[in-house]
């Protein structure tokens, strides 16, 4: 895979799929290596992703310093990327995760966007609550497999809530997975069952770790973006919500909401054809 030479040295991979104008993309998970994100349901198809592998995920090197997983420090990580790539403005897409990076790029950074997508994004860089987490989550309770997931989340909680160790929390996160799919088929297990494999726990921790953000200052830069924003948000996600998604889009001068009907966390593989055509139709 290609890679470039990041701001402290640290030797970052990104895979180039497709052909047309280059999207970024920053995976999430967190911790996740960006290989989770495939080709975004045929995506690849009108544009080149350039998915970047996060510090310490996929084969991207571990940093020196544990502190720059954090995900404003990764901030740094995509404008490298940018500068890598010799792109004056990109289009920038950021998943879950992945998104509250793409936000803390946008605020910083926003003379270098050219369009941002956000899909199924995390809303902590922008003090957005998880509206309608239950109400999501209990709406799908005519499902087969809803008490078997709902008692694993109940069990995580309460495990992490007395620092119970990775050993013991990555079954319980793994029982929980149907929730973030619209349809948990074959193809959603075998998704969530590659998770392990792409997922670093030192990345994954660290992404947070003694993150304060300026949520004022962050929204503040948000609203001086000039460009177009389009978040996605799945019918059926607990976070977030399409309500959350819609809060999110408030802080934005010019953002649209999509929401894909069926959808979970992973729009793509819950209607390729939905996804790719709600996006590359943005993008055109």
């Amino acid at each position: 895979m290609p890679s470039f030479s990041s701001y402290d040295g640290t030797e970052l991979t990104y895979r180039v799929l497709g052909s047309g104008p280059a999207l970024v993309c920053v995976p999430g998970g967190p911790g996740r290596a960006g290989a989770y994100l495939e080709d975004l349901g045929g995506l690849s198809a009108y544009r080149t992703l350039i998915v970047l592998d996060n510090r310490g995920t996929g084969g991207s090197a571990v940093p020196d310093d544990p502190a720059t997983y954090r995900c404003d420090r990764i901030v740094d990580d995509v404008e490298a990327l940018r500068v890598h790539l010799g792109l004056d403005r990109m289009e920038l897409l950021g998943h879950s995760a992945g998104g509250n990076v793409a936000e803390l790029y946008a605020a910083r950074f926003p003379e270098r966007l050219a369009k941002l997508v956000l899909v199924t994004p995390g809303l902590r860089s922008v003090g957005v609550d998880a509206v309608g987490f239950l109400e999501a989550a209990n709406a799908r309770s005519g499902e087969w497999w809803f008490e078997a997931a709902s008692t694993a989340f109940n069990d995580w909680r309460n495990a992490a809530a007395r620092g119970a160790g990775a050993e013991e929390i990555a079954p319980l996160r793994a029982a929980t997975a149907p929730f973030s799919y619209g349809r948990w088929d074959e193809r959603a297990r075998t998704h969530s069952e590659n998770e392990p494999s792409q997922r670093s726990d030192a990345a994954a921790d660290g992404f947070y770790a003694d993150f304060e953000p300026d949520v004022a200052a962050v929204r503040a830069g948000l609203a001086k973006l000039d460009a177009p924003v389009l978040i996605v948000a799945g019918e059926l996600d607990t976070s977030p919500t399409p309500a959350a998604a819609q809060l999110l889009a408030d802080l934005f001068p010019a953002a649209e909401v999509t929401v894909l009907p069926g959808g979970g966390h992973f729009p793509w593989l819950d209607d390729p054809a939905a996804f790719t055509h709600a996006v590359h139709g943005f993008l055109a």
